[in-house]
């Protein structure tokens, strides 16, 4: 059911998938579907759930070189073989979630809170060494972190971006933030 119903949302955004379309493309009752969701919304979620691995521990992101590992972040993909659904669903999904504030805070918590908190966490961790001021502003940071994996994962079909973007993303973010050499305990490197 949540296979059927994650190929729907992908092919027809959530307002154009019906529980009967769901329904009919698994093989199930309505009933069914209702009897482990109650409702479309629900069974959404779960289906983003299982396409960004939410539920299954991911990598700690700590191979002693925190420009590598806010790299590795940023190019880490669930692991999940549904990339391409899960490609195709994100601009429907943020479209919905723009709509739907109840959808958009559900699915923040459930499918973003887990990455915003790996951001912060590896922020913290370069608070900890010395290479962050511990003023930084973690929300200004979230945003120049995830944002442009963001938006190239809404614009992927429509835009052109390059194939080191995290790269770029982890470069930019470390000038705009690391503390200069001399303001950095003796020792510690990138």
């Amino acid at each position: 059911m949540v296979d059927a119903a994650i190929e729907l949302f992908a092919e027809r955004g959530i307002e154009g998938t019906s529980i009967d379309s769901i329904a009919a493309r698994s093989g199930v009752s309505k009933a069914t579907i209702y009897k482990h969701w109650p409702d479309k919304e629900t069974l959404c979620l779960e289906a983003l759930g299982r396409l960004h691995g939410i539920g299954s521990e991911g990598p700690a992101f700590d191979s002693g070189d925190l420009r590598q590992d806010l790299i590795d972040f940023l190019e880490h993909k669930p692991p999940s073989d549904c990339g391409e659904l899960r490609d195709k669903l994100m601009p429907h999904i943020v479209a919905y979630a723009a709509r739907n504030r109840e959808f958009g805070n559900a699915w923040r918590a459930y499918v973003m809170e887990p990455r915003r908190a790996k951001a912060i966490e590896l922020m913290d961790r370069g608070i900890a060494l010395g290479y962050f001021s511990p003023h930084l502003n973690k929300t200004l940071g979230l945003a120049f972190l995830i944002g442009p994996m963001l938006y190239k994962h809404i614009f992927h079909e429509t835009a052109e971006f390059p194939e080191d973007l995290a790269a770029g993303v982890a470069d930019a973010f470390w000038r705009a933030f690391a503390l200069p050499e001399r303001e950095r305990p003796k020792g510690r490197k990138k």
